[in-house]
């Protein structure tokens, strides 16, 4: 590619998506090893927490195990577990016990049909899809714009089709994480888990782990803006030749 392309004003919408994903995700560590050394006033662990949030809501057939590794929760509905890391299973913090209640939120979400969640589970194939396809058609078709320029432009937009699902997955993603923690929240003052100041930090870091989805979000935006505006600047330029 000549020169041009990599002094491409348009890498600083790249830039400003590593720099917003690399803040959040650094808030995120410091905020939930904050917290994480605050024992909250029941004592109750993100297992017991888990297992009675599912037990007090009537899901059937969940499970709560251990994975390896930290900050590695999430919610399985294929195998019907609730996967909580080695720093959540088995402590007691408020951190923990949020993060395990959040996964919990996606349970309760999976059980009455969460509209955002059933979008997102359905997008999940096609954005596998799309993120190993989207480059590749791209790419070829820079390559084919200037010998093929209609088969070129073909690939450019089913490049750019493609990648747009990610960033639709992304946008339906934050409804979901944000609904999930706030079910949490509601579940662990209503049922008393948690209380007073408690509550107050155990927000603290559902918030800073929502911010990395924000993050993730504007990320993948701007990424998009920028392929559309090298696009359109290439299949500008080939049409004016």
């Amino acid at each position: 590619m000549p020169f041009y392309y990599y002094m491409d004003p348009t890498y600083i919408l790249i830039v400003i998506g590593v720099v917003l994903s690399m803040l959040a995700s650094a808030r995120v560590k410091s905020t939930y090893q904050k917290y994480s050394r605050v024992r909250s006033r029941t004592g109750m662990t993100g297992r017991e927490v888990a297992e009675r949030i599912l037990r007090r809501n009537g899901v059937q057939g969940v499970t709560v195990r251990r994975v390896a590794g930290n900050l590695t929760d999430h919610y399985d509905p294929r195998s019907q577990t609730v996967n909580l890391s080695d720093a959540v299973y088995d402590s007691a913090s408020v951190a923990a016990i949020g993060v395990a209640a959040h996964e919990c939120g996606h349970v309760l979400q999976h059980e009455t049909g969460y509209v955002p969640l059933t979008i997102r589970g359905a997008l999940v194939p096609v954005v596998n899809f799309g993120s190993q396809i989207s480059w590749p058609l791209i790419l070829l078709g820079f390559l084919m714009t200037d010998s093929l320029p209609d088969w070129g432009n073909i690939l450019l937009h089913l490049g750019i089709i493609m990648f747009s699902a990610a960033v639709l997955f992304q946008l339906v993603t934050l409804p979901v994480e944000f609904n999930a923690s706030g079910r949490a929240l509601k579940i662990l003052e209503s049922d008393g888990i948690l209380y007073g100041e408690d509550i107050k930090d155990t927000k603290k870091v559902l918030s800073a782990a929502a911010m990395t989805y924000v993050a993730g979000t504007i990320s993948s935006v701007l990424q998009f803006i920028r392929i559309l505006a090298i696009v359109s600047r290439k299949t500008g330029r080939g049409r004016d030749e």
